[in-house]
Parts: C-alpha cells; sequence; structure tokens
C-alpha cells in the first residue's frame, strides 16, 4: 500500500500500513522542533529514556510473541546512563522488535506504529501530539467514506451527508446538508 500524508502544524508526515497496522514517519516529527539536532539525534535521544524503553518494552510484551525480553531488560538496566546510547536498527535487531523500525529510500526514516508514534510526538510538543492526533483521526474518517485528499472541514460535511444519506434510506424523505 502507498504511503498516505498527513500534514500537521505544516509539516508533512508519512503514514504506511503493515499487516492493516498503521505506522507513523515519526523522523517528519523531528522538523517541528527547533535546533540543529538531525532526526536521528533526537530518536536516539528519546530511546535513552527509561520511561521510552518501558514503554517499548510493554508495547511489544503485549504485541509481538517474538519479543526478546532478554536483550530488553540489558537496555533497560543501561538507561538514563550518560554512556548509553541506542539507535533503532539497533533495538529492533537485539529485540526482535515490530514496533519501530528504519527504512532506506523512497519514504525513508524511522516508522512507528501509531501508540508508539503519538508517545514520541509527546517527547517533540504537546501541541504537536494533539494536532497530530487530530489529523490521525480525519485520515481514518477518510478512509471509512472512500476519500483521501479532502481538507479537515470537508471530512465532517461529507461525513454528515453520508449518514443523512444512511437515515434516507431508513425512511425519511430529505435529506440534510449541513
Amino acid at each position: 500500500m502507498a504511503n498516505k500524508i498527513i500534514e500537521v502544524k505544516n509539516i508533512k508526515v508519512n503514514i504506511t500500513n503493515i499487516n492493516d497496522s498503521d505506522y507513523i514517519c515519526i523522523s517528519d516529527f523531528t522538523k517541528f522542533k527547533e535546533g540543529k539536532s538531525t532526526s536521528d539525534d533526537v530518536i536516539r535521544n528519546w530511546l535513552r529514556n527509561r520511561i521510552t524503553l518501558e514503554f517499548l518494552g510493554t508495547w511489544e510484551s503485549i504485541y509481538n510473541p517474538n519479543f526478546n525480553s532478554v536483550e530488553f531488560d540489558g537496555f533497560k538496566s543501561e538507561a538514563g546512563l550518560h554512556t548509553f546510547t541506542l539507535s533503532v536498527t539497533e533495538w529492533c535487531n537485539k529485540t526482535n522488535a515490530i514496533g519501530i523500525y528504519s527504512k532506506r529510500g523512497k519514504y525513508g526514516g524511522t516508522y512507528a506504529h501509531k501508540d508508539i508514534a503519538f508517545e514520541f510526538a509527546s517527547s517533540i510538543s504537546p501541541v504537536f501530539k494533539l494536532y497530530l492526533i487530530k489529523e490521525f483521526e480525519r485520515l481514518k474518517r477518510c478512509r471509512n467514506v472512500n476519500l483521501y485528499d479532502v481538507k479537515l472541514e470537508d471530512v465532517d460535511e461529507i461525513t454528515d451527508i453520508k449518514i443523512d444519506k444512511r437515515k434516507s434510506t431508513l425512511g425519511s424523505d430529505t435529506w440534510s446538508w449541513r
């Protein structure tokens, strides 16, 4: 399936679907964060945090039967130390993680399952996270009405029309337009 793109606070964010789960490009989020750090640096710093690793480990334990919890325990014990570093690739290779991955080439970057992406967005900005969730929900509504490239205000109207059309087939003679 081709990537979808949503726009959050003037930043284009790629979303791909793998096995009926949405993965969001968290590398795109880092454009919102001011400073000279690269997206890889921002993601690595986030991965160094003990709370982040506990969240990732819990997510993997719930959704990934092949998660290597022994390797996870090793990372968790080192998390927060000034000498501890961790890349997404290293995390995936050693723990068999499926919730986050790095991709090269077209649509390259670091992608994370929507649950993990929303958690990462908190570290970027609470405002960014809220707008991300709103735009992601808009995309889901668009998928439900078989539309992909419409503006947020149009989606609400189209959704209302679809609901009113269904009411019409249940006995109402009129369609209501907002």
